[in-house]
C-alpha cells in the first residue's frame, strides 16, 4: 500500500451538493461503472459488502453490485465473490464479504477475540480441536456437515461443533469461503488465504489506520462517526490514527461536526451520469441513518424488525436513488413473475418516472415480466401516473 504524502494545505470547504456528489462517486453511483472490473471491482471499491438473511427481491449482497452495475447475473455475483480465493467473510460493519487482501487488516480484531475473557456459549474440552481436525481431514464443510448446527431445542441453541467453528472463525484459524444455501462453508485459513496475506504482522494501530483510510476512500467524505462506523471501529481508535491516515480535514455546509475527505476525490471533481436504482437498506451508501439524513435530507429506517402494526413504509422498504437524490421508497414483494410494489412513497410528481424505471429494471433482473402497484402513500393522486409510467 502506497503511503499517503502529508502536505500542508488549507482546509477544504464543501457545499452540501459537493459533499453529496463526492459520496455518490465514491460509492459507485456517479459516473460510468467499470464493467470490466465487474462485481469484484465493486467489492474492492467498497471494501465491504454487508450480508443479511432477508431476501425479498434478492439478498442484500446481490443487490449491492446490481445497484451499481445493473442487471449482472445473480450466479455471476456469487461466483465473483467466492471463486479463486478472492474474498472472505468476517465481522466488519456487520457480517460482510471482504476483499481477500484485507485479511491482514483485521488482525487487530482477531487478536481481540482471542483475548476475550468470556463467551456466551460454553465449549467442552476437545470440541474446538475436533472441528479443526475434521476440517483438515475433509476439506471445506458447513456446520451441518461438521456434526450439526443446532441442538434439539430452541433455534438459537447452537451445537458444540457450531460453537467451536464460529469461535475458530472469529480467531482467524478458520475462514468462511462461501455461502451455500445461505449456510457458511468453513475451511482452514492456512488453505483458504493466500500465503502472502496469511499473517497477523500488522500491529493494532496500523490495522486501524489502514481501515480508516480505506473507509474514507469508500465514503468520499464523512464525519468521525461515519468513517469509524464503516468497519465498526471505536471513536477513540479513529482519533488515534486519523492524522496519519492520509484523509484531509474538510468542512461541509450544513454539517455541525468536523469531517474528513479522500484527497484523491477532492482533486477530481465528480462528473458523469447518475444511476437510477432501488437500494438495499443494507447498502453502504445509506446504512448509517444520520449520514443519510445529512447527505440527502432523507430519513430512512429498516422496519423489518419493527412490529407490523408500527411499520410506516413497509417490511423491506427500498429507497429509490435518481439524479443523485433519494426520491422515494418501494416496499417490494414477488408473486410468481410479478413484482409487487406493496407500498410506494414519492417525493413528488417528478419522482414518478424514476421510480417506474427502477421498478421495471429490478423486475427484469429478478425474472419478473410485470409490475403491480398496490398503494401509493401520501400522494395517492400519483398512483395513476405511476401505473401509466410502468406500462
Amino acid at each position: 500500500m502506497t503511503e499517503p504524502t502529508r502536505t500542508h494545505r488549507p482546509q477544504a470547504e464543501l457545499t452540501a451538493a459537493e459533499a453529496r456528489r463526492l459520496a455518490l462517486r465514491a460509492q459507485g453511483f456517479l459516473g460510468a461503472p467499470d464493467r470490466r472490473a465487474g462485481v469484484r471491482g465493486v467489492l474492492r471499491h467498497l471494501g465491504a459488502v454487508q450480508l443479511d438473511t432477508i431476501s425479498v427481491l434478492a439478498r442484500s449482497h446481490e443487490l449491492i453490485p446490481y445497484a451499481r452495475l445493473g442487471a449482472v447475473g445473480r450466479k455471476t455475483v456469487e461466483q465473483a465473490y467466492w471463486t479463486d480465493r478472492h474474498a472472505f467473510e468476517y465481522w466488519s460493519h456487520a457480517a460482510c464479504v471482504l476483499p481477500i487482501e484485507e485479511w491482514p487488516h483485521f488482525a487487530f480484531r482477531r487478536r481481540a477475540y482471542r483475548a476475550r475473557p468470556q463467551w456466551h456459549h460454553d465449549l467442552p474440552d476437545g470440541a474446538y480441536d475436533q472441528v479443526i481436525k475434521q476440517l483438515r481431514a475433509e476439506g471445506p464443510l458447513t456446520a451441518t456437515e461438521l456434526g450439526g448446527a443446532k441442538n434439539k431445542g430452541e433455534w438459537w441453541d447452537w451445537s458444540e461443533s457450531k460453537i467451536a467453528v464460529e469461535r475458530a472463525l472469529m480467531y482467524g484459524e478458520v475462514v468462511c469461503v462461501e455461502r451455500r444455501s445461505w449456510k457458511r462453508v468453513y475451511d482452514l485459513a492456512e488453505r483458504a488465504v493466500p500465503e502472502a496475506l496469511l499473517h497477523d504482522d500488522l500491529d493494532d494501530r496500523e490495522c486501524v489506520r489502514r481501515l480508516v483510510r480505506l473507509a474514507g476512500r469508500a465514503l468520499g467524505v464523512g464525519t468521525r462517526a461515519d468513517i469509524a462506523d464503516y468497519h465498526r471501529l471505536k471513536g477513540e481508535e479513529f482519533d488515534a490514527v486519523v492524522a496519519d491516515s492520509g484523509l484531509v480535514p474538510v468542512t461541509v455546509e450544513g454539517w455541525d461536526k468536523p469531517a474528513w475527505a479522500d484527497p484523491e476525490a477532492l482533486a477530481t471533481p465528480p462528473r458523469g451520469r447518475h444511476r437510477t436504482t432501488l437500494l438495499s437498506p443494507f447498502d453502504s451508501l445509506i446504512w448509517e441513518r444520520a449520514r443519510t439524513e445529512r447527505l440527502f435530507g432523507f430519513t430512512h429506517r429498516l422496519e423489518a424488525y419493527v412490529p407490523k402494526q408500527k411499520r410506516i413504509h413497509g417490511y423491506f422498504a427500498m429507497p429509490v436513488l435518481a439524479g443523485g437524490r433519494l426520491v422515494g421508497r418501494v416496499d417490494p414483494a414477488r408473486e410468481g413473475t410479478t413484482l409487487v410494489a406493496k407500498q410506494v412513497s414519492l417525493e413528488g410528481p417528478k419522482a414518478v418516472p424514476a421510480v417506474a424505471q427502477a421498478l421495471l429494471e429490478a423486475a427484469q433482473w429478478v425474472g419478473c415480466d410485470a409490475v403491480r402497484v398496490e398503494r401509493v402513500m401520501d400522494r395517492p393522486e400519483l398512483t395513476a401516473d405511476l401505473v401509466r409510467a410502468l406500462t
